[in-house]
C-alpha cells in the first residue's frame, strides 16, 4: 500500500498514540475467536476510561464499523449516527465472518476529528 499523500484523509485518522485528556480511541469488545458463519455481536464504546463529553458543543457525531479480511478491500458493515446530550457513543452490531478478519471502528468528534482503533478475530470451523 502506498503512503497517502498530503492531502489523505488517512493523515488525519487518530490513533492511541495520540490519545490527550479526553478519551477519543474507539474501544472494541469482541471475541477473540468465533466459528464461520454464527452470528456473534461486538461493542464498541468512546471514552472507557474517561468518559467523552456529550454536549451540543462537544460530541461525538458517529461511529463507524469496517471488516477486513486478507488480500480484500475493507467491508462497510455499520454507521451509527449520534444525536448529542442524548446518544451515547456505545455501541453494538451483530455480525458474521467466515473468514478471519480485522474489525476497524472509526468515530468522528466534532472538535478532535477522526479517531480508530482495530481487533483482531480468528475463525475457525
Amino acid at each position: 500500500m502506498n503512503k497517502p499523500n498530503k492531502n489523505s484523509l488517512a493523515n488525519y485518522l487518530h490513533t492511541k498514540k495520540d490519545e490527550g485528556k479526553e478519551k477519543h480511541v474507539p474501544v472494541i469488545y469482541c471475541p477473540e475467536e468465533v466459528t464461520a458463519g454464527e452470528i456473534f455481536e461486538i461493542k464498541i464504546a468512546i471514552g472507557e476510561e474517561v468518559p467523552h463529553p456529550n454536549t451540543w458543543e462537544h460530541h461525538i457525531k458517529w461511529i463507524q464499523v469496517f471488516v477486513k479480511e486478507e488480500n480484500k478491500e475493507p467491508v462497510h458493515v455499520a454507521t451509527f449516527d449520534l444525536g448529542p446530550t442524548i446518544a451515547e457513543p456505545k455501541v453494538t452490531v451483530a455480525m458474521k465472518l467466515n473468514k478471519s478478519a480485522t474489525i476497524h471502528a472509526v468515530e468522528y468528534c466534532n472538535i478532535h476529528g477522526l479517531w480508530e482503533s482495530y481487533a483482531e478475530i480468528k475463525v475457525s470451523g
